[in-house]
């Protein structure tokens, strides 16, 4: 898009939304969803009421057109899809008691003045740097499933590479090259049938969770992937499609299936299932319905399992230490679990000692004492 393009206005009542906005693409739009179900999702999960606010208390801002590309005689806009929202919720009172909004333009000027908005009349081929670096790389960036979606719609439909894409928009970190690869590889595991995202047990879709995954040894030894530089619609090869599907479900769950998802949080259960991946005996174990905690001490030594326990207990304990000030209010119950805790440590040292002290006795045989 040229920045030097002439802004021009339109009626409102001659803009609809872009039904191929990426950011709807998660909540199931498609071409015949109905304008006002768009809002009410726009309404509920984008924060329109903030703009809603904005436009009444200072108008719309002549400085920032919409974005519209004119298709089958109609005014598209594709940049100001909230903005638009916001301008129909002001402009029609059944819609704005539709989705629940209690802001009004009292004054019948100002009301007037949301009748035509500033536009920018653009193409989507010309745009696509331009949004590209907004939403993508910029300053009001989009989910990141909005953006694997944009990618690998200027991808396959403009046939620019991802390389050129990520020089377009500023990327320095291959977030382009993820972010295709993750959407590529969910596409795939739909087209195969061993998963459907609308599936998942969760409502939202935690896209982060497959692409960052798919960098980690584990989970890419376990799918076979290639390298991950390669601009390939197909990563997974066939002979893992299986383990594609075992990988979706750890990841998201299953709602028909009541089946939650081993990752509850990918801070620290992505890497964890990684580790899991990477041991026979620990992905036996999650295979079989081992909880991600249990399968993953597993296929780890005793002593490090060990080691780790008295840490954390130790942690516990330094924690409930300077709790005692504030939280103890001479609870017996309270006291009775500290003693516990105390007779639990001492059989834990008793046991160590005596392992010690068998050690040394055998040691001290075999070499002739």
């Amino acid at each position: 898009m040229q920045d030097n393009q002439a802004t021009r206005t339109l009626p409102t009542r001659e803009l609809h939304l872009d039904r191929k906005n990426p950011r709807l693409a998660e909540h199931g739009i498609n071409s015949d969803t109905p304008e006002n179900d768009i809002i009410d999702i726009l309404w509920q999960v984008m924060d329109v009421q903030e703009l809603v606010q904005s436009i009444v208390a200072s108008g719309f801002f002549e400085h920032e057109p919409l974005i519209v590309v004119q298709e089958n005689d109609s005014y598209i806009v594709i940049e100001g899809n909230r903005r638009l929202a916001a301008v129909r919720v002001l402009l029609d009172r059944k819609l704005a008691d539709r989705v629940g909004c209690r802001f009004r333009i009292r004054e019948k000027a100002a009301l007037r003045a949301l009748e035509n908005l500033p536009v920018k009349v653009s193409g989507r081929k010309d745009s696509w740097r331009y949004l590209g670096f907004k939403h993508i790389n910029g300053p009001a960036k989009w989910s990141s499933y909005a953006k694997a979606q944009y990618i690998a719609e200027v991808h396959r439909k403009y046939h620019v590479p991802l390389a050129d894409i990520a020089e377009q928009i500023g990327d320095r970190h291959k977030t382009v090259q993820r972010l295709y690869r993750g959407l590529m590889v969910m596409e795939q595991a739909e087209k195969a049938g061993v998963y459907r995202r609308e599936d998942r047990y969760r409502t939202g879709f935690a896209f982060s969770h497959l692409y960052t995954g798919l960098d980690y040894d584990g989970i890419s030894d376990f799918l076979s992937l290639g390298p991950s530089n390669v601009e390939s619609e197909r990563p997974v090869p066939r002979k893992a499609l299986k383990e594609l599907g075992e990988l979706c479900l750890w990841l998201y769950g299953n709602r028909n299936d009541q089946v939650q998802p081993v990752v509850q949080t990918q801070n620290p259960d992505l890497r964890r299932l990684d580790t899991v991946l990477k041991n026979r005996e620990s992905l036996a174990a999650l295979r079989g319905g081992v909880p991600l905690d249990k399968a993953l001490e597993t296929g780890r030594k005793p002593e490090a399992v060990l080691e780790e326990s008295l840490l954390e207990a130790k942690r516990s304990l330094q924690q409930a230490s300077g709790y005692v000030t504030t939280g103890f209010k001479e609870s017996r119950a309270i006291q009775s679990i500290a003693e516990d805790v105390s007779d639990l440590a001492n059989d834990l040292c008793d046991q160590l000692n005596r392992k010690i002290q068998r050690a040394g006795r055998r040691s001290s045989k075999s070499s002739g004492g």
